[in-house]
């Protein structure tokens, strides 16, 4: 255990893109719980000097220095910028600030900066250590022993457990095993005690170099003639003390030995015996005597020599030229424990023995034909280990995602793997138009059913799918071929799975979540995570951390805020009172995790989108953390696909409320430019719902008098709903896997309702093979996405949305040059019908949901492609089209020659 005293102040906003440390007035006191690596710039000057000298000894300055602290952090400056006055929830945000830099301060007791704090995964769980030995490392604070069992030590709970005393223990419940590798027979212990070895590279420096050789050429640099006098001669000093003492010509009694003189006197005496020496390389001290009386006196040394000495750079990299390659270990020693061994970890609790997968376990196989789960430890050797080829793409002004989930994204009646994934379904995002996309259900989950929603193990990919460096490949392709990759991240609870999962992991009810009801998800059964306890915020936030660093993630989507933020999991009736997000009800950890989350994601990794999924609308979740948000880049809609899906299936058309469908896509408008926007995700198909195509061609019978004519109404409010909900507000559109061409079928998982079948947990892709309504819509959604692409129609500012007509069932809006036009109605059509635009100017059609090649009638004809404006003011703007609008159609015209009148 080390303890520095560093006079630091850490401040980390999301406009900050590196960590800043800031001097404060109070010491903190930084305790580290294991070895660290510091670079620390000492100087002699105190500390208050060195400040009043940089600030010129101007108190001016220095009380502005001082007030200027938390330059631009107001706890509720997003309220001040919308307008908002409302007190309580003020005053909530101000005494959330204060108890976000409260748990700050915990955090800087115990870590370095937020980066260390994110970093737990590069000490916990297991790694390789350089000294040809495994480490293990779990927190367990409930545990009273520590042990790992597996087949590699026929899963004794003896072998291989943590030392007594603080080398296998520390007071915060840490405990740490280590598993030396077995030297081969023959073979005798290295020389060097802390021989270290390149696992990577078959030779290294120490492969061709004896340690006595390296020993010497490092105290030939370091030290210089002279210096290392009683470093040879240790022993040299005290002979001549004990010779001067007890030697044959000391003094025989006390009486001979005199008054001992006092130091002063003995000093002068001997500066007096030694001023005539020649110059020597010993280090130059001197006493400063100032005529008083002193116990200790001051010792100085020579400027010019102390700046030599500080020039000096300890001989560590002589060090590292001791470190021999992969081939010599390999010939020492065979692995204490091998790749791909299984193991778990074994605790004696006070409820008994508990064998439990590692909670920072990287691979996990769970559960399966009635064996126990068991970790699966991951260290394929670097002729087999994947390497990286493919850089991340630059992120886009606009994103289009693709939502996924691999275990169902196959033709066949079974789980897909990550390489089938990477062969298949990737290409056909690529060709499909899409910049990203969103992978569900990947963190290990015990049960395949729960899509994934009830993770196990945060720190594993699902092994049903395939291996680590399977995933690493899935990634790696999808950014050659310029995709983003997101993750839909569950920290909102956990499963409540005891064996492989982290209930009741050290035999406590409150290691990782909170004890008694609110632990548990009042609907759902799941475990509530205790986000105020340090350990709990170490082990979400370096998971977070983890997958950017380990796989290469682009950005997470925060799945269902809406349980972790109020403890009644969000289960209640919200009117949008502002009450109602600062009540009693509302868990403020969960807040400060949210937003230590963003800000550290934030500034180790510039690029990273985070996107909250929050049924509630929580006020300033898009908002930057200094002003009072929780700093996310988007949140979901989520109100816009339940719209649809009522729509189509409880309200006629000829009912339909066209205020109610721009109100609902809009939002709020001065967060619209944050939504992501979706007509339909994985849960109207997954969660016992159907999807849009299910809902209009699901009853259609083929040969059927009016087959055709239901057809072409499905086919054609299925473009019309896609083309508004992407570009009608927002920078972000979102479609789940299938969904593109209307997929006939919903996504049911094998489970014991449907006799664990397969026959729904799939996707049909070769419905786009086979011609027909499916690959005319799949054309449509390409060019819908390729409209976006070209026309940059998503990251240009709020639209104009200036004609919504209920009767006539019209809705008509501008962005930028485009003119996007919706004739809902079910049954009349317009020749000519006028529209207002900004611009004189010639107008042409770049997309018609009527083309006969997306499906459609082609009721217009090229010749009407092209129109030219009529000055004449309609619906508030100068100019109007006047424009053939056909029922249940739309139209994207955008102007391509400007008039000047």
């Amino acid at each position: 255990m080390t303890s520095l005293s560093l006079q630091l102040k850490f401040s980390l906003y999301p406009d900050n893109r590196k960590f800043h440390f800031q001097p404060q007035s109070e010491f903190q006191i930084i305790t580290f719980p294991r070895k660290v690596k510091l670079k620390i710039r000492c100087s002699a000057t105190n500390p208050q000097q060195q400040e009043e000298k940089q600030r010129g000894n101007n108190p001016k300055k220095k009380k502005k220095n001082v007030a200027g602290s938390e330059k631009g952090v107001d706890p509720v400056g997003f309220l001040t910028k919308l307008g908002i006055t409302h007190r309580a929830f003020a005053q909530f945000l101000r005494e959330r600030h204060k108890s976000l830099k409260d748990l700050k301060d915990e955090i800087f007791n115990r870590h370095l900066n937020l980066q260390e704090m994110a970093s737990g995964y590069e000490i916990l769980g297991m790694h390789r250590n350089v000294e040809h030995r495994v480490d293990y490392m779990d927190w367990a604070p409930g545990a009273r022993y520590c042990s790992l069992v597996g087949d590699f030590n026929e899963w004794s709970p003896t072998e291989n457990a943590a030392r007594e005393g603080h080398f296998g223990h520390d007071d915060y419940g840490y405990w740490f095993i280590i598993l030396e590798d077995k030297l081969r027979e023959g073979e005798k212990p290295d020389e060097l005690y802390f021989q270290q070895y390149n696992y990577v590279d078959d030779y290294d420096k120490g492969d061709s170099v004896t340690i006595e050789e390296v020993l010497k050429r490092a105290d030939d640099e370091y030290w210089e003639p002279g210096e290392d006098r009683f470093i040879k001669n240790r022993f040299e000093l005290p002979a001549k003390l004990y010779e001067q003492l007890f030697g044959p010509n000391g003094p025989q009694t006390i009486e001979e030995l005199g008054e001992i003189p006092d130091p002063e006197t003995r000093y002068k005496a001997w500066k007096e015996q030694h001023k005539d020496d020649p110059p020597t390389n010993l280090p130059p001290f001197d006493v400063i005597d100032d005529g008083k009386d002193h116990d200790i006196f001051d010792v100085v040394a020579d400027p010019v020599w102390q700046e030599k000495f500080r020039a000096k750079k300890p001989p560590l990299p002589y060090w590292i030229e001791t470190r021999k390659g992969r081939k010599a270990w390999l010939k020492k020693y065979t692995p204490g424990i091998p790749h791909g061994s299984k193991y778990r970890v074994y605790f004696n609790t006070t409820d008994g023995p508990l064998e439990r997968v590692p909670a920072w376990a990287t691979y996990v196989q769970p559960d399966a034909a009635g064996k126990q789960a068991y970790a699966i430890h991951w260290e394929p050797p670097p002729e087999c280990a994947y390497k990286w080829k493919n850089m991340s793409p630059k992120v886009p002004k606009s994103l289009r995602i693709y939502e996924c989930h691999v275990g169902i994204s196959g033709s066949e009646t079974r789980i897909s793997s990550f390489n089938d994934f990477t062969e298949k379904v990737l290409p056909h995002v690529k060709e499909a138009g899409y910049n990203a996309i969103q992978l569900i259900g990947i963190a290990e989950h015990k049960d395949y059913h729960t899509v994934g929603y009830r993770v196990t193990n945060f720190y594993a990919v699902s092994s049903r799918y395939g291996t680590p460096d399977d995933f690493k490949r899935l990634v790696d392709e999808a950014h050659g071929l310029g995709l983003l990759v997101f993750l839909d991240i569950v920290h909102s609870y956990s499963a409540a799975d005891e064996m492989i999962g982290l209930s009741r992991y050290d035999g406590l009810n409150d290691c990782y979540f909170h004890s008694g009801k609110r632990g548990h998800h009042k609907q759902w059964g799941t475990r509530m995570f205790k986000y105020g306890d340090l350990e709990v915020l170490h082990f979400l936030l370096s998971n977070l951390n983890w997958w950017v660093v380990e796989y290469k993630i682009d950005g997470f989507q925060f799945h269902s805020l809406a349980s972790m933020l109020y403890t009644h999991n969000g289960f209640a009736s919200f009117t949008g009172d502002l009450d109602e997000y600062s009540s009693q009800y509302v868990d403020r950890e969960a807040l400060m995790y949210l937003i230590l989350a963003n800000e550290i994601l934030h500034a180790l990794h510039p690029n990273i989108i985070t996107i909250a999924e929050d049924a509630t609308f929580y006020p300033g979740l898009c908002e930057p953390t200094s002003q009072g948000g929780l700093g996310f880049d988007y949140y979901v809609n989520l109100s816009a696909s339940e719209m649809w899906l009522s729509l189509l299936e409880n309200t006629p058309e000829h009912e339909w409320s066209m205020t109610k469908v721009i109100s609902t896509l809009v939002g709020n408008r001065q967060c619209a430019d944050k939504m992501v926007m979706y007509a339909e995700n994985h849960n109207q198909s997954i969660s016992g719902g159907k999807s849009f195509a299910e809902i209009l061609f699901g009853r259609i019978q083929e040969n059927s008098p009016h087959s055709e004519e239901l057809l072409l109404r499905g086919r054609s409010l299925h473009k019309m709903i896609r083309l508004i909900t992407c570009t009608v507000v927002g920078r972000v559109y979102l479609n789940f896997m299938g969904n593109e061409f209307g997929h006939p079928k919903r996504v049911e998982f094998p489970m014991a309702s449907n006799n664990f079948s397969f026959s729904l947990a799939n996707r049909q892709w070769d419905l786009l093979a086979n011609g027909g309504i499916y690959q005319d819509l799949f054309f449509f959604d390409k060019d819908l996405m390729k409209l976006d692409e070209n026309e940059r129609v998503l990251s240009r500012g709020f639209p104009n949305i200036h004609h919504v007509n209920e009767t006539n069932k019209v809705i008509s809006y501008l962005r930028g040059p485009l003119l996007f036009i919706f004739n809902f109605h079910p049954t009349e059509s317009h020749e000519r019908y006028s529209a207002g635009v900004d611009e004189a100017g010639e107008y042409q059609v770049i997309l018609n949901t009527d083309e006969r090649k997306y499906g459609g009638q082609g009721l217009i004809k090229e010749d009407q492609y092209i129109q030219r404006s009529i000055s004449r003011r309609v619906d508030g703007l100068r100019n109007c089209l006047e424009v053939p609008l056909p029922s249940r159609t739309a139209q994207v015209y955008k102007l391509t020659r400007i008039l000047r009148i």
